[in-house]
């Protein structure tokens, strides 16, 4: 059997392969909640035979959004719409789970196909409050206010109770997302956190509240259940936050009870020049979980059933995380399989679809 169509077990969940969705902002939401659009985006790679579904970034604040049409988690009502969805996924043999995410001074930013920048108040936006410092992410965007030990205590206190939603609508893995130059990932890089108190400065202080929030989030998510982290494992900028401290965070994490760690990079700045390339971060992935000695995910321009493959039997991640090429074909899992010769059993509606392997 290949590696990729092997299965995996994370604490008391078991993913039928290596393949999971990565988390991908739909920008489809209105106050929040999940709709339709997320039913059919969700569940139609559940049905195309990926492992584990996890959602888009999700606010665990209102002011945490990226932009104005996020899914959210910060309120009771969100739960019920994010159920439904949770339930067809599992009917399908998939792992339902969410990535919970603050924006930070990334917040209030249109729509992708509306241009990516901020949103001014008068226009549906707000001002970004939270940031470990002062300090807009480009010139002509809002400055955010450097947050108070009040505000780090409340932003805390969002993700536990977002995990305990998550919880609440079924979900079965939680990631938290301190990559991509959001709020968490703001207070790793040197580059945004300039704080001169218990949370900046010396690597121990900038860890500081990705290492509290997981504890706060551990503390309420089951022990039967995964948790894990995407990281951006480098600034991709010189005096940035560094693969070496990658490691040594991965560590502190697996102690604190983080399973896996998501390898991604990049989006602290701006001008960072990011070395794109077919399983350009993969390496970031086999350096953690070698010297971490913490499972990993491979993200980043994999898109071949051989390529894909080639990582875990390597050893260099756990498992795979497929974005854009699960956009362009639900199915991948299916295709892959049949393409590895695997045995992988569809849907029962599609199996016309999707022959067996020859003996």
């Amino acid at each position: 059997m290949s590696v990729l169509f092997s299965k995996l077990t994370i604490r008391d969940v078991t993913l039928r392969n290596r393949v999971l969705v990565s988390p991908m902002c739909m920008y489809s939401s209105d106050d929040g909640f999940a709709n339709d659009w997320h039913m059919v985006h969700l569940g139609s790679r559940a049905v195309g035979g990926a492992a584990a579904v996890i959602t888009e970034a999700t606010a665990v604040t209102a002011d945490g959004r990226i932009s104005p049409q996020d899914l959210g988690i910060w309120q009771d009502a969100h739960v019920e719409p994010l159920a439904r969805i949770f339930r067809f996924i599992a009917q399908q043999g998939a792992v339902p789970g969410m990535q919970l995410a603050h924006a930070g001074r990334k917040a209030s930013t249109a729509r992708p196909w509306e241009g990516g920048g901020p949103v001014a108040v008068a226009e549906g936006g707000w001002t970004p409050i939270h940031a470990p410092s002062a300090i807009p992410f480009t010139p002509g965007w809002q400055t955010p206010r450097a947050m108070t030990d009040e505000d780090i205590a409340s932003v805390i206190d969002a993700f536990r109770a977002a995990a305990t939603r998550l919880l609440a609508a079924g979900g079965r893995i939680v990631e938290l997302h301190a990559a991509h130059g959001y709020l968490l990932h703001e207070f790793l890089s040197p580059l945004t956190n300039h704080r001169t108190d218990r949370y900046g400065g010396s690597f121990d202080n900038r860890i500081r509240l990705v290492l509290d929030t997981t504890d706060a989030v551990r503390a309420v998510w089951p022990e039967r259940l995964p948790l894990c982290v995407r990281i951006s494992a480098t600034d991709w900028v010189e005096d940035g936050w560094s693969i070496d401290e990658s490691i040594a965070l991965a560590r502190r994490l697996k102690d604190r009870g983080a399973d896996v760690i998501d390898c991604s990079s990049g989006g602290t700045v701006p001008h960072a020049q990011i070395h794109l390339g077919p399983g350009y971060q993969v390496p970031f992935a086999e350096r953690i979980r070698r010297e971490a000695g913490i499972m990993t995910a491979a993200v980043g321009m994999i898109t071949g059933a051989a390529q894909a493959e080639q990582v875990l039997h390597l050893g260099q991640a756990d498992a795979v995380v497929l974005a854009r090429q699960l956009l362009r074909d639900p199915y991948w899992p299916m295709h892959a399989a049949m393409e590895l010769n695997e045995d992988v059993e569809p849907p029962v509606q599609y199996s016309r679809a999707f022959p067996r392997p020859r003996a």
